[in-house]
């Protein structure tokens, strides 16, 4: 994660960038801007994005691109759905920029990788889960949170594995022996982060949970 741009050939940032641009303006057309003229639902986005932000700056690396950090994809995407969540953390990634952790030639390339995957992965869960598990809070707390975010660690680590051994500088064996080998502590931590604040969520406040309903989830069961 936080892959450099300089490691990688021109054409992946370029395909990355008009990629971005593509998810960036369906989230901005299909985004429930609405939902956002509540001042509280507006301020929880912001301060959400501000912590997030704060999460990234606390990271551990062991070679450039090859860094821990917590995602919050997963949790972002439960709370606002998949448009605001991906706007969100595009502005979150932005705001690295500007205090010179990430570099702006591989905005784009790291806003998928850490953005888009474990944003669009929940998604796909979420929507599976609805049609075909049963509609009850213990699944939508352990599957869509507590398995989704760890799930989205691992794709996201995967996805920046494969891109620095294929098309960047590191070797195969190097990725195995000095990276992959600290993932199932990525995956239980952002599994664990996620699934507790989205616990705390629908019990004390569940208008935070876009995805969140109580009709299904509770009501009558």
């Amino acid at each position: 994660m936080n892959l450099p741009y300089n490691v990688f050939p021109s054409w992946l940032n370029w395909a990355a960038t008009v990629l971005f641009f593509v998810l960036f303006a369906a989230a901005i057309r299909t985004a429930p801007w609405r939902r956002y003229r509540d001042k509280d639902l507006l301020n929880v986005l912001l301060g959400s994005c501000v912590l997030l932000l704060l999460i990234w700056s606390l990271k551990a690396g062991v070679k450039p691109g090859l860094t821990f950090h917590l995602l919050g994809g997963t949790l972002f995407m439960l709370m606002f759905g998949w448009a605001v969540a991906f706007i969100a953390m595009s502005l979150v990634l932005a705001g690295g920029v500007l205090n010179g952790a990430v570099a702006w030639q591989g905005f784009a390339l790291n806003a998928l990788v850490m953005g888009a995957i474990p944003i669009l992965a929940t998604q796909v869960v979420l929507r599976l889960a609805v049609k075909h598990l049963p509609h009850h809070f213990f699944v939508y707390i352990i599957v869509n949170a507590y398995f989704c975010a760890g799930l989205a660690m691992a794709l996201t680590v995967s996805t920046s594995s494969f891109l620095l051994v294929m098309l960047g500088p590191y070797r195969l064996d190097t990725v195995l022996h000095d990276y992959l080998p600290f993932v199932p502590f990525m995956v239980f931590g952002e599994g664990f982060m996620t699934g507790m604040l989205v616990t705390g969520m629908a019990l004390m406040k569940p208008q935070w949970l876009t995805t969140f309903d109580d009709r299904r989830y509770i009501a009558g069961k």
